[in-house]
């Protein structure tokens, strides 16, 4: 990466009120990969140097508290160190920065079945698991590869009960409690905290979620180690956050928009995180709000990031941040990069949305319903 733009910024604390300059470009994030009794041996070709691997591997987790950056003025770092220090022109204005990093970015590799799961709410978390962070798990999954049949499993069926559900896991039967969801290549999957749902094999996601990685198993087919021992459940915690009667998740019904040489197709926006695909075959421009940073998640197509004088190449499965102070920048495909009718770039974005409001006009004046809008918003 060239030099970065500088920006002079005044950083102040109890201790040091002394000016201090502060790059503001794009930053790549490198990613850090978990085993998993589900994942696979191979993550290619989205990480080739991960093929043939001794272990499985099920997440690659692209903004985990110990990926560190490849560029930028926090070259070197992890983010977990480096978000804390970060002044408002990389964070945004409205930025909690005493807390962790908001945004948990992952892909998911699955080549069995993910055990039936559910995540608490800020509330539960907050109470009872201050030791790991106290905050909830809101998420969604974006389908970037599915092989015929695959599916995930979210929400319970509308006559299930908190007996029912107990007599199923005490007899191996929770899964028949679940809701069926065929997944394809780009469809979208919303689970906000207190669904169960489980993940089935076939599929690569891209998981958008809170930062948290609170998880309380209540069935994983009975698999255990190479030691012979069987994971970890939380059946009892489960049970307190799960969510029956109406559901709230579900495969996510998006709204496209499409302007110019971009289409834009929008899943979900929650007070946790919002999400939104861009597909363009053509050099675009947008620019940063001062509120907010935002991640370019990239899943097809390599090219150029250009800002000021300054440039930058991305390629496919890479997480880049940019900083909510960047401004205007540009997202420049390269013409030879994938030719034919899929030539072009396809990339996730996501930022912490700073009015759930202000998202509804911003899709208003680009002429979608306020009954389309209703669809991705998620109060």
């Amino acid at each position: 990466m060239r030099a970065c733009v500088a920006w002079n910024v005044f950083l102040a604390n109890r201790d040091d009120r002394s000016h201090s300059s502060m790059t503001l470009c794009p930053a790549r994030l490198e990613p850090t990969f978990s085993p998993r009794p589900w994942g696979s041996f191979s993550l290619g070709p989205f990480f080739p140097e991960m093929s043939k691997l001794a272990e499985q591997i099920g997440e690659a987790w692209m903004t985990g508290s110990d990926c560190r950056f490849a560029g930028g003025p926090f070259a070197g770092r992890k983010l977990g160190e480096a978000w804390p220090a970060m002044p408002p022109e990389w964070t945004g204005t409205l930025a909690k920065r005493a807390d962790s990093f908001p945004l948990l970015v992952k892909f998911i590799f699955s080549e069995d079945k993910l055990s039936v799961q559910v995540h608490p709410d800020d509330e539960y978390a907050t109470r009872h698991e201050r030791a790991a962070g106290g905050r909830g798990k809101t998420e969604m999954w974006y389908a970037v590869q599915s092989r015929p049949g695959a599916e995930v499993l979210v929400g319970l069926h509308a006559d299930i009960t908190l007996e029912k559900f107990k007599r199923a896991i005490a007899d191996g039967t929770a899964e028949d409690c679940l809701l069926h969801v065929p997944l394809r290549a780009g469809d979208a999957v919303f689970v906000p905290a207190g669904t169960a749902h489980t993940i089935g094999a076939g599929l690569v996601l891209c998981e958008i979620q809170q930062h948290s990685d609170i998880t309380y198993r209540v069935y994983d087919y009975n698999r255990r180690d190479a030691k012979g021992k069987a994971r970890e459940l939380h059946v009892e915690k489960a049970l307190d956050v799960i969510r029956f009667g109406p559901q709230k998740g579900g495969k996510v019904d998006p709204v496209r928009v499409r302007r110019d040489s971009i289409t834009k197709t929008y899943y979900a926006a929650c007070p946790y995180f919002a999400a939104e695909k861009w597909e363009f075959g053509n050099r675009i421009e947008t620019a940063t709000s001062p509120e907010h940073f935002e991640l370019l998640i990239f899943l097809e197509g390599r090219g150029t990031l250009q800002w000021g004088a300054e440039r930058t190449e991305y390629g496919p499965a890479q997480v880049w941040m940019i900083p909510a102070a960047l401004g205007e920048y540009h997202v420049a495909p390269d013409a030879d990069a994938s030719p034919g009718p899929a030539s072009g770039t396809s990339l996730l974005r996501t930022y912490v949305p700073s009015d759930l409001a202000e998202y509804s006009h911003q899709l208003r004046e680009q002429g979608v319903s306020e009954k389309e809008s209703s669809r991705v918003i998620h109060p």
